[in-house]
């Protein structure tokens, strides 16, 4: 299964990237919005490790685009930010987020939330 880290961060995106590599998963990098819409895109990767603070288009746009276009909604999302506020994840939920996850987080319970959203895709007919 494929996966799109999409963080301003570097530091964040490899400790994510190598979670998740480490899971077995294949995994492609974006640092800023327009990047992760154009690779989301092309790619179309089942899952998206998707901050919300990012140069350029903003993660709520990128998963209301993307959710939103019958072409990629079936593309799973899991918002992974330092905004907090039950309105943050509210916006996040309602942008078409899968599950909304808040910096900092624990690596297992990370590794689990992709395991859980990935595990039913694979479910689903």
């Amino acid at each position: 299964m494929r996966v799109l880290i999409v963080d301003d961060d570097k530091h964040i995106r490899r400790l994510v990237r190598n979670l998740l590599e480490n899971e077995g998963l294949e995994c492609q990098e974006a640092e800023d919005g327009f990047e992760a819409l154009s690779i989301a895109r092309e790619h179309h990767p089942d899952l998206i490790m998707l901050d919300v603070m990012l140069p350029g288009l903003d993660g709520y746009k990128i998963c209301r685009l993307l959710k939103f276009d019958e072409a990629f909604s079936d593309i799973s999302i899991i918002m992974l930010t330092s905004k907090a506020r039950p309105t943050d994840k509210e916006t996040g939920y309602y942008t078409g987020a899968d599950l909304y996850i808040t910096k900092p987080f624990r690596p297992p319970e990370l590794v689990e939330a992709v395991r859980q959203v990935l595990g039913s895709k694979t479910a689903s007919p």
